[in-house]
């Protein structure tokens, strides 16, 4: 064993110093790996980045959540039969209590409704904020970090008190470089206690409000300031499934069922609503950037292809050079493998150089801004770019590697 390690490391050292002994013909060879490196793992990482961003963008869905809505999330085109759907009743507060008290499957079940308005404190006003008015389980729903103050209290909600949680972006206009807690807002009229402000998000890729934007009063409030129910705003009911419950397949069969009995459907009827799950955009988004990363693979492909033939093309180079001490070192006893791996871990070495070098390059590029889009080098996306390299090495390199191993020492030691 320790006489292989011996060998393998005597291999090892061959390989640095033909590298070394041809730097120039080294660094022209690693080029087409280094670009090919560079293009498939700047297209990963891209793609990756832009994939994080805008699932971050659409985190206000909460994760592992089945929405009731009239409308589904993957409807659209000429055959969508919108006319069906303007026709479904809204979802209403009764249907939410019967959830909550039958549900078995759920973790938890909230019910809310949103609109856009102006939120005002003495001359200040903040315009386009996401206001929504929520049941007390909301936050059992979705995740509501808050960086000051509190959720609302059972009683509150019930009681339908004046109070509210803000966004930063709302904190910062109405109450610069002031805590907003205990303060008074206005929107519609109507005058409310702020008792909390949420953690700060940051922008999305896509215009999208988040929480940074967003004002949520107890839902009885907000049915003091807008109309909530049919040919008024529509409400949803937001259901949270168990980890254990996967694909949410249990909660989902048990939403059906309780709510065509709710509703009075007859078995004959269709469902008069629709089953949103969270996982619907969150997938439909991973597609398309599976897509986009096969493209990646081929634009890069091309470019160490002909990174790997031009490694093939050196090493077979090397070859023809070094016959002569490749026969002086099998008639000193070398075995084929010393031979084989000698020029094998040459190629492997010399890939693996432009494979690092492609990766820093990607690496480099990270520290650019781009907007908003935070440009990330994963772990994963490292290892890929290695063992792309290396097994690039390895293919480019077996076909000379052997033939040199398989030499005849007498007519090796024997050629100019």
């Amino acid at each position: 064993m320790i006489h292989f390690v011996k060998q393998i490391w005597e291999s090892l050292r061959f390989a640095m110093q033909a590298l070394k002994a041809n730097l120039t013909r080294t660094i022209l060879s690693l080029l087409g790996v280094t670009v090919g490196i560079f293009a498939i793992i700047a297209v990963f990482t891209l793609v990756d980045s832009l994939e994080k961003n805008i699932k971050s963008s659409f985190s206000f869905l909460g994760s592992n959540v089945v929405t009731v809505n009239r409308f589904s999330f993957g409807g659209g085109g000429p055959d969508y039969p919108w006319w069906k759907y303007f026709r479904r009743p809204y979802n209403n507060y009764s249907e939410y209590v019967f959830l909550k008290d039958k549900l078995k499957n759920a973790e938890a079940v909230a019910f809310f409704a949103g609109a856009n308005t102006v939120i005002q404190h003495a001359s200040n006003s903040y315009q386009g904020s996401n206001i929504q008015g929520v049941s007390f389980t909301y936050q059992d729903v979705y995740d509501l970090p808050l960086q000051e103050g509190r959720f609302f209290t059972e009683l509150e909600v019930n009681s339908s008190r004046n109070v509210a949680i803000i966004g930063t972006k709302i904190s910062e206009t109405l109450f610069p470089g002031q805590s907003p807690l205990g303060k008074e807002i206005k929107m519609k009229g109507g005058k409310f206690v702020v008792i909390g402000l949420f953690e700060e998000e940051g922008e999305g890729i896509f215009d999208i409000a988040s929480k940074d934007q967003s004002c949520l009063i107890p839902y009885g409030s907000f049915t003091k300031l807008y109309y909530v129910g049919n040919n008024g705003i529509e409400p949803s009911i937001a259901v949270k499934g168990k980890e254990e419950d996967i694909g949410m397949i249990a909660l989902e069969n048990e939403l059906i069922g309780l709510l065509r009995v709710k509703r009075g459907l007859k078995p004959t009827q269709e469902d008069n609503f629709s089953l949103n799950k969270s996982e619907f955009i969150m997938n439909t988004i991973g597609s398309i950037f599976d897509v986009i990363g096969i493209a990646g693979w081929v634009i890069g492909g091309f470019s160490i292809l002909v990174g790997g033939f031009g490694i093939a093309n050196i090493m077979f180079v090397s070859v023809k050079e070094r016959t002569n001490i490749i026969g002086i070192q099998k008639s000193l006893g070398a075995k084929n493998y010393f031979i084989l791996s000698q020029f094998l871990f040459e190629a492997i070495f010399l890939s693996l150089i432009g494979g690092i070098a492609g990766i820093l390059i990607v690496f480099l590029i990270t520290f650019i801004p781009v907007g908003t889009l935070d440009l990330t080098l994963s772990l994963k996306n490292i290892i890929l770019g290695l063992g792309v390299s290396s097994a690039i090495g390895v293919v480019s390199g077996i076909v000379p590697a052997t033939l040199a191993a398989r030499l005849d020492p007498v007519e090796a030691i024997r050629s100019v």
